[in-house]
């Protein structure tokens, strides 16, 4: 009687479970480059922060201010901080110019001047340099 060809067959024997450790090397490029994109927003995020701080800090010191020269004060401080001082030393009809490219409302000679007056009772121009600090353009080109 001829044997069984079934009988020499043995189980079937699972293969042992692979491990998560170590990590195949594409696994390391991808936290790698992972890793360096958070540390570059990161990084990003902080400098832009920095760099916004003192806009930030103006609006802060306008919304207590009721004095539209302080205020003004506050908005060559800005010009000064972000641009160049000669900007904020130009004549005022230059500066009127310079302002208005750089808040995107029109201010006028009269309003500038009108500053230096005695009698400093203008509510509207107290708003509208509020609005300007508001509105203040971090990164617009001028030419000096």
């Amino acid at each position: 009687m001829q044997p069984n060809p079934l009988d020499g067959l043995h189980d079937i024997i699972a293969p042992s479970q692979v491990s998560w450790w170590p990590l195949a090397p594409a696994w390391w490029v991808i936290i790698t480059v992972l890793f360096i994109a958070i540390c570059a927003a990161a990084f990003w995020f902080y400098k832009n922060h920095k760099f916004k701080k003192p806009k930030r800090y103006a609006i802060d010191l306008s919304k207590t201010e009721q004095n539209p020269l302080t205020l003004h004060i506050i908005l060559k401080r800005l010009v000064i901080e972000y641009y160049d001082k000669r900007l904020a030393a130009q004549s005022t009809t230059n500066w009127c110019i310079t302002l208005n490219a750089l808040t995107g409302l029109s201010f006028s000679e009269q309003e500038i001047l009108s500053l230096y007056n005695t009698e400093q009772a203008n509510e509207a121009l107290t708003d509208k340099f509020r609005q300007g600090i508001k509105q203040f353009k971090l990164k617009e080109s001028v030419h000096v």
